[in-house]
């Protein structure tokens, strides 16, 4: 009798070492942090790629006052284009103590040894607006870009809805890029089965950066091409608002600009009051200072060991899964807004992103 109790106890404790053992294994699968940084103040590493868009210190300034106003700590440091000073500088901030990497990548494969030398110091790793490939990167917040993209060609063809178009590609190492494309030729799909017009697509291709200079001599070359081929351009669908600059500057060499419709996003101050001109067809605005919060937001969240289903749920956002070539990483898409003409009041003005002054100063529909 005796013996039966105690084998019964052994078992039992033998039972219960082995569920908190399973119990300990599934509190390893979280992101890194929650017992290292509780109780202390947080801090973040965040690695920008660049300044050369208008909009990224912004991004950073917001993302930095929203992270302090939730008591962490942000060190920051901009790479200037160079994937290689970017990995070390990812390594210097893990050194100096960093809980949790916010990156914006130059380049989307280089770029994952970030997240390898993150996770053998237990640090988790969001990546910033663009999308970091070929490793278990944690978490990914940005905007719809397929939508962006798919608002830029729908902007354009409500202005020009049969001809010539150029298809004016970013960063052909950006997958935002890609993605930009695939909702451009999206809307013009859709718009050629609702209408039986037909959008003659002369050159789709993509540049090697997000340039001005580089868009202005492509374009340059392409409307030189096509005039000696007898093709007049009608459209361009640029995927930014510096590449629409470049091409615009390209249309005003040849007489052109305002007669072409140009599309563009990030609603930078000049490419504003070039809608407001009418040399810009439409930008898409993306509100920054949501991504920033939200990114800071993630950022504490995970630091602080929490599972991004719970971050989407702590946002009020879904969540999504977005395959890196590695993984299906959870993502969250915010969603951007269409600008022209006709709304920039109750868009970029009203939400604080430009003055009404500053937009509309300088141009003919000065009121």
């Amino acid at each position: 009798m005796k013996r039966g109790m105690l084998t019964d106890c052994l078992t039992t404790v033998i039972a219960l070492a082995i569920a908190a053992g399973c119990g300990r294994k599934k509190e390893v699968e979280k992101p890194a942090g929650s017992e290292k940084t509780a109780g202390r103040q947080i801090t973040i590493g965040l690695l920008m790629e660049t300044y050369d868009v208008a909009r990224w210190a912004r991004d950073e300034e917001y993302f930095t006052k929203r992270a302090e106003e939730l008591g962490a700590k942000v060190l920051r440091a901009v790479a200037n284009g160079d994937q290689d000073k970017q990995n070390q500088q990812a390594d210097t901030f893990l050194t100096q103590g960093a809980d949790v990497l916010v990156v914006i990548p130059r380049d989307l494969k280089t770029a994952a040894r970030i997240v390898k030398s993150a996770h053998e110091k237990n640090v988790p790793v969001l990546a910033y607006d663009r999308l970091i490939l070929g490793c278990n990167l944690d978490m990914y917040i940005t905007f719809d870009n397929e939508l962006v993209g798919y608002m830029q060609a729908k902007g354009v063809l409500e202005k020009v809805p049969e001809g010539n178009f150029i298809l004016l590609g970013g960063a052909s190492s950006d997958n935002n890029a890609a993605l930009l494309r695939r909702g451009q030729m999206k809307a013009i799909r859709e718009h050629e089965e609702a209408t039986g017009k037909k959008i003659n697509i002369l050159d789709d291709s993509f540049l090697d950066n997000w340039d001005k200079e580089e868009a202005r001599r492509k374009i340059s070359n392409l409307l030189t091409r096509f005039k000696a081929e007898g093709k007049p351009v009608h459209a361009i669908i640029a995927s930014n608002d510096g590449t629409a600059g470049g091409a615009i500057a390209a249309l005003k060499a040849e007489g052109l600009a305002g007669a072409v419709a140009v599309s563009g996003q990030d609603a930078e101050l000049a490419a504003c009051r070039r809608v407001v001109e009418g040399t810009q067809t439409v930008t898409v605005y993306k509100p920054v200072r949501q991504l920033a919060s939200a990114s800071a937001e993630a950022a504490v969240r995970l630091a602080r060991g929490e599972l991004p289903d719970e971050i989407a749920a702590a946002l009020g956002v879904k969540l999504h899964k977005l395959n890196n070539g590695t993984i299906d990483v959870p993502s969250i898409y915010l969603s951007p807004i269409a600008v022209t003409k006709e709304n920039m009041r109750d868009t970029v003005v009203q939400d604080g992103w430009h003055s009404e002054e500053k937009i509309y100063s300088e141009t003919a529909f000065a009121e």
